[in-house]
Protein backbone atom coordinates (compact mmCIF):
# COMPACT_ATOMS: atom_id res chain seq x y z
CA UNK A 1 0.00 0.00 0.00
CA UNK A 2 1.29 3.45 -0.66
CA UNK A 3 2.57 5.98 2.12
CA UNK A 4 -0.41 7.52 3.74
CA UNK A 5 0.12 11.47 4.84
CA UNK A 6 -2.48 12.80 7.16
CA UNK A 7 -2.49 16.01 9.35
CA UNK A 8 -3.53 15.23 13.29
CA UNK A 9 -6.53 15.95 12.59
CA UNK A 10 -7.35 14.36 9.82
CA UNK A 11 -6.24 10.80 11.47
CA UNK A 12 -8.74 12.09 14.37
CA UNK A 13 -11.46 12.10 12.02
CA UNK A 14 -10.34 8.63 10.27
CA UNK A 15 -10.29 7.12 13.93
CA UNK A 16 -13.73 8.62 14.82
CA UNK A 17 -15.15 7.31 11.96
CA UNK A 18 -13.36 3.66 12.30
CA UNK A 19 -14.60 3.75 16.06
CA UNK A 20 -18.31 4.79 15.21
CA UNK A 21 -18.38 2.05 12.65
CA UNK A 22 -17.18 -0.84 14.57
CA UNK A 23 -19.56 0.50 17.88
CA UNK A 24 -22.28 2.06 16.17
CA UNK A 25 -23.05 1.06 12.55
CA UNK A 26 -21.52 -2.68 12.96
CA UNK A 27 -23.86 -4.13 15.75
CA UNK A 28 -26.66 -1.62 14.00
CA UNK A 29 -26.47 -3.53 11.24
CA UNK A 30 -26.22 -6.85 12.71
CA UNK A 31 -29.73 -6.18 14.54
CA UNK A 32 -31.16 -5.33 11.84
CA UNK A 33 -30.29 -8.65 9.74
CA UNK A 34 -31.42 -10.79 12.85
CA UNK A 35 -34.86 -9.12 12.81
CA UNK A 36 -35.06 -9.43 9.13
CA UNK A 37 -34.23 -13.58 9.56
CA UNK A 38 -37.06 -13.51 11.70
CA UNK A 39 -39.28 -12.81 8.94
CA UNK A 40 -38.82 -15.81 7.49
CA UNK A 41 -37.66 -16.91 4.08
CA UNK A 42 -34.97 -15.27 2.80
CA UNK A 43 -35.20 -15.57 -0.56
CA UNK A 44 -37.67 -12.62 -0.94
CA UNK A 45 -36.91 -10.66 1.69
CA UNK A 46 -35.64 -6.86 0.54
CA UNK A 47 -35.14 -5.78 4.18
CA UNK A 48 -32.79 -8.70 4.56
CA UNK A 49 -31.50 -8.05 1.48
CA UNK A 50 -30.47 -4.30 2.10
CA UNK A 51 -29.00 -5.07 5.80
CA UNK A 52 -26.69 -7.44 4.08
CA UNK A 53 -25.39 -5.05 1.66
CA UNK A 54 -25.32 -2.21 4.16
CA UNK A 55 -23.26 -4.72 6.47
CA UNK A 56 -20.94 -5.56 2.99
CA UNK A 57 -20.27 -1.73 2.90
CA UNK A 58 -19.57 -1.22 6.57
CA UNK A 59 -17.41 -4.31 6.71
CA UNK A 60 -15.79 -2.64 3.27
CA UNK A 61 -15.10 0.51 5.23
CA UNK A 62 -13.65 -0.91 8.20
CA UNK A 63 -10.75 -2.60 6.24
CA UNK A 64 -10.19 0.59 4.16
CA UNK A 65 -9.96 2.30 7.42
CA UNK A 66 -7.90 -0.37 8.95
CA UNK A 67 -4.96 -0.31 6.13
CA UNK A 68 -4.97 3.29 5.57
CA UNK A 69 -4.35 4.65 9.49
CA UNK A 70 -2.13 1.57 9.76
CA UNK A 71 0.04 2.97 6.65
CA UNK A 72 -0.39 6.11 8.08
CA UNK A 73 2.11 9.16 9.02
CA UNK A 74 0.71 11.62 10.73
CA UNK A 75 2.22 14.83 10.14
CA UNK A 76 2.56 18.05 12.30
CA UNK A 77 3.81 20.98 10.76
CA UNK A 78 4.90 22.83 13.51
CA UNK A 79 7.83 20.52 13.91
CA UNK A 80 8.77 20.61 10.49
CA UNK A 81 11.30 23.55 11.13
CA UNK A 82 9.45 24.73 7.51
CA UNK A 83 10.92 28.21 7.82
CA UNK A 84 7.78 30.51 6.41
CA UNK A 85 7.64 27.60 3.50
CA UNK A 86 4.70 25.90 2.37
CA UNK A 87 4.87 22.45 3.56
CA UNK A 88 2.28 19.63 4.28
CA UNK A 89 -0.29 20.25 6.56
CA UNK A 90 0.33 24.15 5.93
CA UNK A 91 -2.67 26.76 6.08
CA UNK A 92 -2.17 29.04 2.96
CA UNK A 93 -3.69 32.58 2.16
CA UNK A 94 -3.66 33.40 -1.50
CA UNK A 95 -4.33 36.11 -3.65
CA UNK A 96 -6.44 34.88 -6.53
CA UNK A 97 -5.49 37.25 -9.27
CA UNK A 98 -8.18 36.56 -11.85
CA UNK A 99 -10.89 36.48 -9.41
CA UNK A 100 -9.40 39.37 -7.55
CA UNK A 101 -9.82 37.73 -4.16
CA UNK A 102 -8.06 35.96 -1.04
CA UNK A 103 -8.36 32.55 -0.45
CA UNK A 104 -6.79 30.13 2.01
CA UNK A 105 -5.84 26.77 1.68
CA UNK A 106 -4.66 23.69 4.17
CA UNK A 107 -2.38 21.07 2.34
CA UNK A 108 -3.20 17.76 2.97
CA UNK A 109 -2.88 14.34 2.31
CA UNK A 110 -5.62 12.63 -0.82
CA UNK A 111 -7.80 11.28 2.07
CA UNK A 112 -8.45 14.51 3.92
CA UNK A 113 -8.89 16.63 0.51
CA UNK A 114 -12.17 18.34 0.87
CA UNK A 115 -12.30 22.29 -1.01
CA UNK A 116 -15.66 23.02 0.37
CA UNK A 117 -13.51 23.05 3.81
CA UNK A 118 -10.63 24.43 2.14
CA UNK A 119 -8.40 21.37 1.65
CA UNK A 120 -6.48 20.93 -0.85
CA UNK A 121 -3.99 17.86 -1.87
CA UNK A 122 -0.78 17.86 -1.65
CA UNK A 123 -1.02 15.87 -5.15
CA UNK A 124 -3.49 18.43 -6.85
CA UNK A 125 -1.74 20.97 -9.04
CA UNK A 126 -2.36 23.39 -7.35
CA UNK A 127 -1.02 21.89 -4.06
CA UNK A 128 2.24 20.63 -6.30
CA UNK A 129 2.98 24.37 -7.09
CA UNK A 130 2.67 25.90 -3.80
CA UNK A 131 4.81 23.41 -2.20
CA UNK A 132 8.48 25.10 -1.39
CA UNK A 133 7.10 28.41 -2.03
CA UNK A 134 7.06 31.02 0.46
CA UNK A 135 5.36 34.56 1.37
CA UNK A 136 5.58 36.57 -1.16
CA UNK A 137 6.42 34.40 -3.82
CA UNK A 138 3.84 34.48 -6.81
CA UNK A 139 2.92 31.10 -9.06
CA UNK A 140 1.02 29.49 -11.89
CA UNK A 141 -0.60 26.23 -12.23
CA UNK A 142 -2.48 24.55 -15.02
CA UNK A 143 -6.03 24.49 -14.08
CA UNK A 144 -8.41 22.07 -15.95
CA UNK A 145 -9.99 25.91 -16.90
CA UNK A 146 -6.85 26.79 -17.93
CA UNK A 147 -3.55 28.91 -16.26
CA UNK A 148 -4.08 30.02 -12.94
CA UNK A 149 -2.00 32.65 -11.09
CA UNK A 150 -1.64 33.12 -7.34
CA UNK A 151 0.24 35.03 -4.59
CA UNK A 152 1.26 33.56 -1.36
CA UNK A 153 -0.07 36.28 1.00
CA UNK A 154 0.88 34.28 4.42
CA UNK A 155 1.71 31.05 5.48
CA UNK A 156 0.83 29.39 8.86
CA UNK A 157 0.76 26.19 10.86
CA UNK A 158 -1.42 26.14 13.24
CA UNK A 159 -3.33 23.25 11.82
Amino acid sequence: MNRVLLTAKGAERLQAELKNLKSVERPKVIAAIAEARSHGDLSENAEYDAAKEQQGFIEGRIKELQGQLGVAEVIDPRKLNAGGKVVFGALVKLYDEEADKEVSYQIVGDLEADISKGQISLSSPIGRAMIGKMEGDEFTFDAPSGEKAFEILAVSYDA
